[in-house]
């Protein structure tokens, strides 16, 4: 089940936050310093052109995505790799008993449709290399999707900082056409500068690593899916549990392992 991941908003509060002090205790009237680093038209310059940038970049349907794409850098879903190699022990255990037709009722206890897809080949006497095929395509199916909505994410990170410095192009213009008017030197310059810093604020606290986010995001499914397709063509190939249970336990860190050979031994000894 997914959850709310409070270490996204926590990371973009804090990052905001530093630069507020920072700019606080460097300057010489406190906060109102700040109202200084507010420029509604270096944003404009920014949040515009960046828009603009990223309607040429993609096609309708893949902009469609973005809601859904960020949603994502706010969402988690915790893995219990220890509990999905039990699933499979059980599996295994139930299939080498009464044969692999019994486990298609024994599916509505998984929740995992991944899961479901690969027991189901399996039972329908499907060759392990070919079930490994079908669930494999899926894999870089999956991939594929997240590749593409992760993709505007990345390109917003790099089209950002290049607003910025347009930003900054078009403020020393004016700059430099009003260098007769010093009252215009002040807020022209402060759109120069403004604009480079909005569009690296935007790449490097938001955009950048919310796409490093998701990235990894998917190299974690990616890997508790091989994990699946392993465990399916253990109990395709009906191997024993405790083999299963061991070529399994080679994906789990250190930690994780110990765990699950402490509570295979504390299940045995309440066996004896």
């Amino acid at each position: 089940m997914k959850k709310f991941d409070i270490f996204t908003p926590i990371g973009i509060f804090v990052g905001l936050t530093l630069v507020l002090f920072a700019i606080f205790i460097n300057s010489d009237t406190g906060m109102s310093d700040v109202i200084y680093f507010i420029q509604i038209s270096s944003v404009l310059i920014v949040i515009g052109g960046l828009t603009a940038a990223i309607l040429i970049n993609f096609a309708l349907a893949d902009l469609k995505l973005i809601p859904r794409v960020f949603a994502e850098a706010f969402r988690t879903e915790p893995q219990d790799l220890p509990l999905l190699i039990s699933t499979f022990v059980n599996l295994s255990t139930k299939a080498r008993r009464e044969g692999l037709l019994a486990l298609e009722a024994q599916l509505e206890e998984v929740e995992d449709p991944f899961i479901q897809k690969g027991v189901l080949l399996a039972v329908d006497g499907i060759e392990p290399d070919i079930i490994k095929d079908i669930m494999m395509a899926e894999v870089v199916a999956m991939e594929e999707r997240h590749r593409k909505g992760r993709a505007i994410i990345e390109r917003a990170g790099e089209y950002a900082p290049a607003w910025g410095m347009i930003g900054t192009l078009i403020g020393l213009v004016l700059m430099l056409q009003n260098l007769t008017d010093p009252s215009t030197l002040g807020p022209n310059m402060a759109l120069a500068l403004l604009t480079t810093l909005y569009g690296s604020l935007l790449a490097n606290l938001v955009f950048i690593p919310m796409a490093n986010k998701l990235a990894n995001k998917t190299e974690e499914e990616v890997f508790v899916k091989q994990i699946i397709i392993e465990g399916v063509i253990g109990v395709q190939s009906g191997q024993n549990p405790k083999i299963l249970e061991e070529k399994l336990s080679a994906f789990l860190p250190k930690g994780a392992q110990q765990k699950l050979d402490e509570e295979g031994e504390g299940a045995a000894v309440d066996g004896a």
